[in-house]
């Protein structure tokens, strides 16, 4: 037993490098930048509120396993920026981390390389809610904030309307809600039209 605790405890210690991975995104109204690990644990509980909320019978456990999973990649390849141009290739040095992760001797995890594909993928339901409410944290940030991530780094409205597109289709009323926001942002002047 004695090898078994400190071989999961090893692995646990390197989970724990997400909080090292520091995001773009501003926290309690721009007070300072979230890590990645606080982003994983925000967007589990918010998956599982929006799962209650729309009632559409989500397997919440595995949303839930789906959210603390998805950003695991970025312990070796760090977090990319939502509008970098790196964002296409971003996938490829996650996918090494998450196997390196996976194989890790102490993991008792056995799903971890597949939970990362599907919610990379998107193809259930699940992931699709995660893809949505992934998508949504960000941007109530910079809402609670004024605008600041987007002001730091020059983003434009059309840029934000390109990268949540696909919400229209996965949820119209989630979308709609959106573009009302958005507008305030543009009217405020948080957000370059």
């Amino acid at each position: 037993m004695s090898d078994r605790l400190s071989a999961i405890s090893d692995f646990i210690l390197q989970l724990d490098a997400l909080k090292s991975v520091e995001r773009r995104t501003y926290i309690n109204g721009g007070e300072r930048l979230e890590n990645s690990a606080e982003h994983s644990w925000h967007l589990a509980i918010t998956c599982w509120a929006f799962a209650e909320l729309l009632q559409d019978d989500y397997n919440v456990p595995t949303l839930i396993k789906l959210a603390l999973i998805h950003d695991i990649g970025e312990i070796d390849a760090g977090d990319t920026f939502l509008y970098s141009p790196n964002r296409n290739t971003a996938h490829i040095l996650e996918r090494e981390s998450v196997e390196r992760i996976a194989a890790h001797p102490g993991n008792p995890i056995g799903n971890i390389v597949d939970l990362w594909e599907e919610q990379e993928i998107g193809v259930s339901k699940e992931a699709k809610l995660l893809k949505v409410i992934d998508r949504l944290l960000p941007f109530l940030h910079n809402m609670t904030s004024e605008g600041q991530a987007w002001k730091d780094n020059g983003i434009h409205k059309a840029q934000v309307l390109n990268m949540h597109q696909f919400i229209e289709k996965e949820s119209p009323e989630i979308y709609s809600w959106f573009i009302k926001q958005l507008e305030y942002a543009v009217e405020q002047g948080w957000l370059k039209a």
